[in-house]
């Protein structure tokens, strides 16, 4: 999914804390599903799928069945 995001969106930080990854992006960050399908060559369901590699965020996030958004300031 990382990599999703990286071709996704401009300036992507990642710091590795060990047990995870802190995925940083400067105001937005937008992943489709389909960009996190073509990296992994397998079906992903939002939201079920984004859980379970994803289980924490800051911000506000916006899900839908094709696309996930998470901003710093409210949607």
């Amino acid at each position: 999914m990382l990599a999703a995001i990286r071709t996704s969106n401009h300036g992507v930080e990642v710091i590795d804390r060990g047990a995870y990854a802190r995925v940083l992006v400067p105001v937005r960050c937008v992943v489709t599903r389909g960009a996190i399908e073509e990296v992994l060559g397998r079906a992903f369901r939002f939201p079920g799928d984004l859980e379970a590699v994803m289980p924490a965020f800051k911000g506000f996030l916006r899900i839908s069945e094709q696309r996930v958004e998470w901003r710093c300031e409210r949607l």
